[in-house]
């Protein structure tokens, strides 16, 4: 159908396509299945009972690369996307490799959605981040504050890129009636997260921290050296001597001093003050909310009296819990569960980032969908899964 719209001094027609639901057997292309976001819809897909799942590791198809990616889509037309794929990282990273971050995004989501748009398909779902709200939003951030101030200054090349792929699906809906749908989830948590201590997010940065304090507590260094392999810190692994291993551990602030001769102190120096405050979504909580949005929500139910409306944007829909708590309390939290006893320190010459990031969640209520996992059930799971180890 075509309806009738104002947009500044001149009338146009904005197309809103007949929508076919997506059956078991659709074609659905996840870009990043191997991340903790794809990976986790890809399951939540297989779990429903969708059988024709299309994937490609990075060694098969560069999203960054135009012409590879427009050979994909002309070969495989999938009917469906899921644009999970992207480059991130935590504070540091972001701050770091601000080039990177900006370019290797930008040219992923131009990638894609263009392809999308040009071998007709029928929806693409868009992964944001809550990170492209202003640093200084009013709390909770409804959708209506994006673009309304300045970013936060260490993540602000990824957020720059992340507020072009919500406008890049806003104006190719608007101008070609496609029915590309974003979705900017809070922070997330859960399987196949980042615990690399240079590059993870605060969550599992914690979460490792206190894992290998609590094994220096322990004195269980067949615990700590089976953590290294799994996970090198800076190239450093479970073979290496004792003194090299707690070199590295001190660099990340994980260290053991001497107090006498029988005791010894355990201490985790954390970024920041503490007192920001964040809002945690489990992951598997995200894929169900993507998976319904693909199943029941399009553009058109996005964009109520269109017809009275002079400007379409700020379309996307917030995905958290609408709750959050302090990184100290996060902390505490996380050290209750991992069960370590030593000393936590805040290290306020780092950066605390944003002072709070609380998401205004009604429009996703509105649509139907709630999450189920409580902050302390998913922190369990997560961390019972990483230490392979099963709760007492």
């Amino acid at each position: 159908m075509e309806v009738s719209i104002i947009l500044g001094q001149k009338k146009r027609k904005l197309v809103v396509k007949t929508i076919i639901s997506m059956n078991k057997e659709s074609k659905i292309y996840i870009a990043g299945h191997r991340g903790m976001v794809g990976s986790a819809i890809t399951r939540e897909l297989q779990n429903q009972g969708y059988t024709n799942l299309l994937f490609r590791e990075f060694q098969e198809l560069d999203l960054t690369n135009q012409q590879a990616v427009a050979d994909f889509f002309a070969t495989e037309k999938p009917e469906y996307v899921v644009l999970a794929a992207a480059k991130v990282g935590g504070i540091v990273a972001n701050n770091t490799y601000r080039a990177q971050f900006i370019y290797e995004n930008l040219m992923i989501q131009n990638n894609i959605i263009h392809e999308s748009y040009m071998n007709g398909v029928k929806k693409l779902l868009f992964l944001g981040s809550s990170c492209i709200y202003p640093k200084m939003a009013p709390q909770p951030m409804s959708e209506d504050a994006l673009l309304t101030g300045d970013l936060e200054y260490t993540n602000e090349p990824y957020a720059i890129a992340k507020i072009a792929g919500i406008k890049m699906c806003e104006s190719y809906n608007i101008q070609y009636g496609t029915n590309f749908i974003s979705v900017m989830p809070t922070n997330l948590y859960g399987p196949n997260d980042n615990y690399d201590l240079e590059k993870s997010h605060v969550l599992p940065a914690i979460i490792r921290k206190m894992h290998l304090g609590k094994c220096l507590m322990n004195n269980d260094w067949d615990a700590l050296r089976a953590d290294l392999n799994k996970l090198p810190i800076e190239g450093v692994n479970g073979t290496a001597s004792e003194e090299m291993i707690l070199e590295k551990l001190a660099k990340y602030g994980v260290r053991i001093s001497q107090i006498s001769n029988l005791k010894s102190q355990i201490s985790v120096s954390l970024w920041g003050t503490g007192s920001p405050y964040r809002e945690f979504l489990y992951v598997e909580d995200l894929a169900e909310a993507c998976v319904y949005c693909l199943q029941n929500v399009d553009f058109s139910n996005l964009t109520s009296n269109i017809s009275h409306l002079k400007e379409i944007k700020n379309t996307h829909i917030n995905i958290g819990t609408g709750t959050d708590l302090t990184i100290k309390e996060l902390a505490e939290k996380v050290k209750k569960i991992v069960g370590f006893e030593g000393e936590l320190i805040w290290d306020s010459t780092k950066p605390d980032g944003t002072p709070r990031k609380l998401m205004n969640v009604s429009k996703i209520h509105n649509l139907g969908w709630k999450e189920k996992v409580s902050m302390d059930e998913g922190i369990e799971k997560v961390y019972r899964a990483y230490s392979l180890v099963k709760k007492n």
